[in-house]
């Protein structure tokens, strides 16, 4: 995980319980969620050893603002800043995932191009009226890896109108955790999956939620296996995005 700033604003039906909020109050943080601050691991992939050596090996994949949108307009200036990081360690791969699609145009660097080699991009959707607002946009804009991250996924969504091959490298789905969570519907997941199958994009289930209707009956699933009981499903057909 690189988190080079933290806190986030809610804007749609997903955030609604979101994991940050929740365990900013779990750990009794003085400071809002709602402030946005860049934290003390702003320039994590270029930081060296007593030796001068990079501490994060080439191949290292960095997960990028897991507790924050990397697209917030309060980083805007700091975001060139970790463009920059991306461009140096073009040895490493580097991923962020958004709900703020419609702001990239506006925050790619000038030499972005068709796309950095090293960086993937997944559009964030939960339900279908998101689906069909963000991935249009998504799908128009310049980015060499796209993923498309059905999280937490609150309704039967239907994307095949998005799914084509060779701009989607991979549907990744997931239910919502936390003691309020929204059931997710085992059926949506085999559902999504077939069209995944179909289009022939690899497909990952990568969390039950807290709460996973299936056959009928609702199963409360505790954090620690909601991620291993997903994958005994044997949905999966891809660990993750290949980037060169």
């Amino acid at each position: 995980m690189w988190n080079p700033w933290h806190g986030c604003h809610k804007i749609s039906a997903g955030c609604r319980h979101c994991y940050v909020y929740r365990e900013d109050a779990a750990f009794g943080t003085s400071i809002p969620t709602t402030e946005i601050r860049k934290t003390s691991s702003f320039n994590l992939p270029i930081n060296r050893d007593r030796n001068r050596n990079w501490k994060f090996a080439a191949g290292t994949e960095f997960a990028l603002c897991f507790t924050s949108d990397f697209l917030l307009e309060e980083a805007d200036g700091w975001r060139d800043d970790i463009w920059r990081i991306m461009r140096t360690r073009q040895d490493c791969r580097f991923f962020f995932f958004t709900k703020r699609i419609e702001r990239l145009k506006h925050c790619l660097p000038a030499d972005w191009g068709n796309g950095y080699d090293n960086v993937a991009i997944g559009c964030t959707v939960e339900n279908q009226d998101r689906a069909d607002c963000r991935l249009p946009v998504f799908l128009s804009l310049p980015i060499k890896h796209r993923l498309v991250v059905v999280a937490p996924m609150l309704e039967k969504i239907n994307l095949r109108q998005y799914l084509a091959p060779d701009i989607i490298e991979e549907v990744s789905v997931g239910g919502e955790s936390g003691k309020y969570a929204r059931t997710l519907d085992f059926d949506w997941v085999l559902d999504m999956h077939s069209q995944c199958r179909d289009a022939d994009i690899p497909f990952i289930f990568h969390q039950t939620g807290s709460y996973l209707r299936k056959d009928g009956k609702v199963f409360h699933i505790p954090r620690c296996h909601q991620h291993s009981q997903a994958q005994k499903a044997g949905l999966n057909t891809i660990k993750h995005a290949k980037i060169e």
